[in-house]
């Protein structure tokens, strides 16, 4: 069974087949064009994907071909595209674009939720089959991304519920804001990240941690964002250099420890000690860090992303999710495709209402 997916809710264009868990073939473009607008414009996103899909999908097809000799769109058994969440012309593109390509080749759609696509991407394997770990549900799963803060509980394919989510900015949003406040560029994860590496103590500013006392495993950011404006807006430029990577890592260090703490709590409320921690903000090795000594003091294994790529948006874990989808029956024939549209507020509970009929 050969999966090709295709994944734009924000400003990756991304194309990958799987078969199975196994991904054959991957590409990932990240736009550049946004950085100059200190975030994404969607607008803009949208028609970069136009631009660059035709050549993603052509360059996905010939790396597919290193590791198989017949490899064409023919070959496909399905097409699974992100649907939602996302930016609402970001997602249109990716899904127009499927449409296409599903009735060129009569092959089916799988829907996949972007959310369930990061879940998945724990889980992704290389063309050889590594890792070879088996599925040890349930999962408490914490999504840290630009774009999303939220813990779950996945209790079996495609069953998921929510348990936690964050009530303003995500993690990777807030960190990017604070960047921008620092004239960091956008986006300014990776550079806070690197500064922040540059000190020994983590948290040399004491900014505040956000919704701790709360008994919820809600997450809020606004509180510490609006915190940290006012400490740095009246400050000289010459005090924001000297002081870039005391600034930077406390900042950080608050963000952090406000998700390690709901996290914990999150592992005591549910008993669950199999934790997935995926989306861009996992990337970071200083959260890593801490997220694998939360899990040695609870006795917990914790899962991350195997491979670099997988940690932002890309299509393999597209690829990966809708092959359970399509084992489960979650897809459309070509009757059917009218039924699909974009679904940018799209929840990791909201119920798949379709199923084929085929």
């Amino acid at each position: 069974m050969l999966i090709f997916a295709v994944e734009t809710s924000c400003d990756e264009t991304a194309c990958a087949v799987g078969s199975g868990r196994k991904i054959l073939a991957n590409v990932v473009y990240s736009q550049a064009v946004h950085s100059q607008w200190g975030g994404v414009v969607p607008h803009l996103a949208k028609k970069e994907h136009q631009i660059k899909l035709p050549s993603i999908i052509n360059l996905t097809l010939k790396k597919l071909k290193r590791v198989r000799k017949e490899a064409d769109l023919n070959k496909i058994t399905a097409f699974a595209v992100t649907y939602g969440p996302g930016l609402a012309p970001a997602l249109e593109t990716g899904i127009k674009q499927t449409k296409l390509l599903a009735e060129e080749y009569s092959k089916p759609i799988i829907p996949v939720n972007h959310l369930e696509g990061h879940i998945y991407s724990v889980f992704v394997q290389n063309s050889q089959g590594r890792p070879d770990f088996k599925f040890d549900f349930p999962y408490l799963c914490l999504i840290i991304s630009g774009g999303h803060t939220q813990l779950s509980l996945f209790y079996d394919h495609l069953q998921h519920k929510i348990i936690g989510k964050t009530l303003d900015d995500a993690a990777g949003e807030a960190l990017d804001k604070a960047g921008k406040l620092l004239g960091l560029g956008y986006p300014s994860g990776a550079v806070i990240e690197r500064l922040s590496e540059a000190v020994e103590n983590k948290d040399f500013y004491n900014f505040p941690r956000t919704m701790i006392k709360h008994n919820s495993l809600d997450f809020s950011f606004s509180g510490l964002k609006t915190a940290f404006y006012y400490f740095v807006k009246d400050k000289s430029q010459r005090f924001i250099t000297d002081n870039i990577n005391k600034l930077a890592s406390s900042f950080q260090q608050a963000v952090f420890e406000s998700v390690i703490i709901k996290l914990e709590s999150a592992i005591k409320k549910t008993g669950v000690k199999n934790l997935i921690v995926c989306g861009g903000v996992s990337a970071n090795k200083h959260l890593k860090t801490t997220i694998r000594q939360l899990a040695r003091k609870h006795q917990a294994k914790v899962l991350f992303p195997r491979y670099d790529y997988l940690y932002g948006d890309n299509a393999a874990m597209i690829a990966v999710a809708g092959y359970y989808r399509y084992r489960q029956g979650y897809y459309l024939a070509g009757d059917e495709f009218d039924l699909l549209d974009r679904k940018p507020r799209l929840n990791l509970e909201d119920k798949f209402i379709w199923k084929t009929k085929k």
